[in-house]
């Protein structure tokens, strides 16, 4: 598959500096949309060591609004996030309705590094393939825009391109010993990479494999297709309108339950202008039968005490005198 890609596509400088800041200007507006329209948008980026992420998360946030993205850069699960399963830790990183987040290294890593490096077991990374597609089907069916992309670069492009890391003393901290051992094994991560691609382009969630050899070239292929999806997002929205979002339908959903919710079975207490005018109405051996059931019903009280009379037993005891004792 991606032997047959062309790695030689290019683009001249001016017609790159036009077309971005156009493509620029298009997602921030199609970003305001989206916020409008309460749709969610992910962006995952998958690629080689070297092949150009970073460069184009950095287009991707000159002009976005900072208020209405996030970026969530890949790293090791923490120990936290090992108790759980391995979708958990970007589950609840995704984007809420309106906004858009950027995972530089996705949940592909579980069929990518850690079965390159061999960090989890045959069968665990080959359940992977379906969980992830169980999962994306949940974001689609969910309304979330869900865009994915491989960035692509040749293996001589690599060792060219991590050569001039290692002269520029900027990029030299790039060049990490986890770069060099890819580099090395080269062959085994692209058959991963390969039945990677397989396995999880869906009808749902498909790839976008992107000729990266040139980095204008790459920037202007992500940004058109992100533009692309938007605008079809955008445009299922105005056809559908009663498909709302998460929020609109989870608020629906408790308006309407309020509104069929039982009343309560005990009777509201009358206020004291309805009990009386009720008490009047009714009959005088009526309202006394009541009157002798409440007090039967009622504890009994002591009756107080006439002035000066002297306090009765059950009230108030007599004292015991002390008793002395003598010793003989």
């Amino acid at each position: 598959m991606l032997e047959l890609l062309d790695l030689d596509k290019q683009l001249s400088k001016p017609d790159y500096s036009a077309r971005m800041e156009k493509l620029q200007e298009s997602l921030r507006r199609l970003q305001y949309a989206a916020q409008q329209a309460q749709i969610p948008l992910i962006l995952c980026l998958e690629g080689w060591n070297g092949c150009g992420r970073g460069e184009i998360i950095k287009k991707l946030a000159e002009k976005l609004d900072p208020r209405l993205c996030r970026f969530r850069r890949g790293a090791a699960p923490t120990p936290l996030e090992q108790r759980y399963h391995f979708l958990w830790r970007y589950q609840i990183a995704l984007p809420d309705d309106g906004e858009l987040t950027v995972f530089d290294h996705s949940w592909y890593g579980r069929v990518l590094v850690e079965r390159c490096d061999r960090m989890v077991k045959k069968k665990i990374w080959r359940q992977a393939y379906q969980q992830i597609n169980e999962f994306e089907r949940w974001l689609s069916s969910d309304g979330q825009v869900l865009v994915k992309f491989w960035l692509h670069i040749s293996k001589a492009e690599q060792r060219r391109r991590f050569r001039a890391y290692k002269r520029d003393p900027l990029l030299r901290v790039k060049l990490t010993k986890e770069y060099r051992r890819q580099h090395g094994q080269y062959g085994r991560w692209l058959k991963a990479v390969e039945e990677m691609l397989q396995k999880t382009s869906t009808a749902h969630a498909p790839w976008t494999i992107i000729e990266a050899h040139d980095l204008r070239w790459a920037r202007v292929r992500v940004f058109e297709t992100l533009i692309k999806s938007v605008e079809e997002a955008l445009e299922r929205r105005r056809a559908h309108p009663q498909a709302v979002s998460r929020s609109a339908a989870a608020l629906d959903a408790f308006l309407a339950a309020t509104r069929t919710a039982k009343p309560d079975a005990r009777p509201a207490p009358k206020s004291p202008a309805k009990r009386a005018k009720k008490a009047a109405s009714m009959p005088a051996e009526k309202s006394a039968a009541r009157k002798r059931t409440r007090r039967r019903a009622s504890p009994q009280r002591p009756a107080p005490s006439p002035a000066g009379a002297a306090p009765s037993r059950s009230q108030n005891p007599p004292e015991v005198p002390p008793v002395e004792v003598t010793s003989v």
